[in-house]
């Protein structure tokens, strides 16, 4: 049995490739941000204040568990492609935006605060609305197949982007 037919069979189909390649460059730039965002508050602008970086990941991960019943409602009754594109692009814009005041060098303490925070409830919005795509995009057989490779996307990302970032 090929690498096609068995574990990346999935990939046969040409809208699931595309969004495989999108998702693992998005997930390793998310986890790049968020690792470059706790260093900028740890060593930039705080005397490495530990409850400060703290606070930053509360924000960041906190409107995941805090607002789960409403989001996953969302990504089951509106367009999830259309969710999508609102959600990532609100995200860049969000990325950019302090990406830019940290470069200017201009970027507060508050300003990361309310930054994390914002993309929090984005990408809390964002997250089951992806993970629930996956099944919209392939054969009602390869399912499994393509959660299985979304997950390892994530994961990929999730070791790949904070290494990036150190860099």
């Amino acid at each position: 049995m090929s690498l096609i037919t068995g574990t990346f069979r999935s990939l046969r189909t040409r809208n699931f490739r595309v969004w495989s390649a999108g998702a693992i460059v998005s997930n390793i730039g998310t986890w790049m941000q968020r690792t470059a965002q706790d260093w900028l508050v740890l060593t930039q602008l705080t005397h490495k204040n530990a409850a400060a970086v703290g606070v930053v990941m509360a924000l960041q991960f906190g409107p995941h568990l805090l607002m789960l019943p409403w989001t996953g409602f969302v990504a089951d009754h509106m367009d999830r492609r259309k969710l999508m594109i609102i959600t990532q692009g609100l995200m860049g814009v969000q990325a950019l935006s302090l990406g830019l005041l940290t470069v200017f060098g201009v970027v507060q303490l508050w300003e990361v605060y309310v930054f994390a925070f914002l993309f929090g409830c984005t990408s809390a919005f964002d997250a089951p609305a992806r993970q629930v795509f996956v099944n919209d995009l392939v054969h009602e057989k390869d399912v499994p197949n393509a959660v299985g490779l979304n997950s390892t996307s994530f994961n990929a990302g999730r070791m790949i982007g904070p290494a990036a970032a150190g860099l």
